[in-house]
This record gives structure tokens, sequence and C-alpha cells, in this order.
């Protein structure tokens, strides 16, 4: 009985290494941006659309690919239980301007439907800690898309 408990524990942590190894930098950043995008509880086409072209934006890939990604993120949000695993890739592969424009997108994926939600603002405040980003590079990246924001209207 032990020996079975023992060879099912380790399945799962051999399957857990694989899923960790096969985490892409884009899957990372997409599963952060659907977790703000889902955070209100409420999905409408505009934020759909902002989470497409940010995709394609900033990796410059074919719509089939932006697709499968994004189901793929959308099953990593529902079961992950924090963001580290995604927060890791990020900082092992991004430069400091390079998380400050992932917090950029995350901030403008949460005012896709002209609106912030505090759940949001309180998500993009943990994933801006677990990027080892300073409050004021927070603050101002939140009011840089703010301005744009309101420009717009």
């Amino acid at each position: 009985m032990l020996s079975k408990i023992s060879v099912f524990f380790q399945a799962l942590s051999e399957a857990d290494n694989q899923q960790a190894n096969e985490l892409s930098l884009e899957i990372a950043c997409s599963v952060l941006l659907c977790e703000v995008m889902l955070a209100d509880g409420q999905l409408d086409d505009a934020e759909k659309q902002k989470l497409n072209h940010i995709i394609v934006s900033q990796f410059q890939l074919s719509k089939s690919e932006v697709t499968e990604i994004i189901k793929h993120s959308l099953v990593l949000c529902e079961n992950a239980t924090d963001f580290y695993q995604f927060t890791s890739k990020i900082n092992e592969n991004y430069s400091l301007e390079q998380r400050i424009k992932m917090l950029e997108l995350l901030w403008q994926m949460a005012y896709a439907d002209g609106e912030l939600a505090s759940i949001e603002e309180h998500i993009i405040r943990k994933i801006a800690d677990l990027l080892h980003l300073r409050h004021s590079e927070y603050i101002q990246t939140k009011l840089n898309i703010q301005s744009k924001v309101s420009s717009v209207k």
C-alpha cells in the first residue's frame, strides 16, 4: 500500500516538473494577463480582443498560435494556486525594463473594459511584487496607462 502511494506522489512530482519545463515565456505572460482579465468575473469582447492584441504584438505569433496559447493559459489559470511559477519564469528571462513593460500590459488588460476593478488592482499589485518591482514603478505604470485611457475617451 505504501509503495503505491509513493509511486503516485512520484508520478505527480514528475508531471509537475514536466509542466514547469514546458512553461514557455509566452504562456507565463499570457497566464498573468488572463488572471487580470478574469479577476472581476466579467469577460467581454473588448478584453478578449485586448488579450489577443497584446500577445500578437509582444510575441509576433500567428493567430493559431495565439489561440493555442490563450486556450492553454486559461486552463493553467483555472488550476494555478499562485502566480510564482509564472513570475519566476519572467524574472529569469526578462530585464527590469521588460518586467516594467509586462506590468504596463497588465494595466492595459485591466483597463480594457473601460474600468478598473479593485480585485484587478490587487492582483496586479501581487504580480508586481513577485516581479520584484518597486512600488514607485507600480504606481508610475498605473498612472501612465490611466492617462492613456483617459485621453482616448
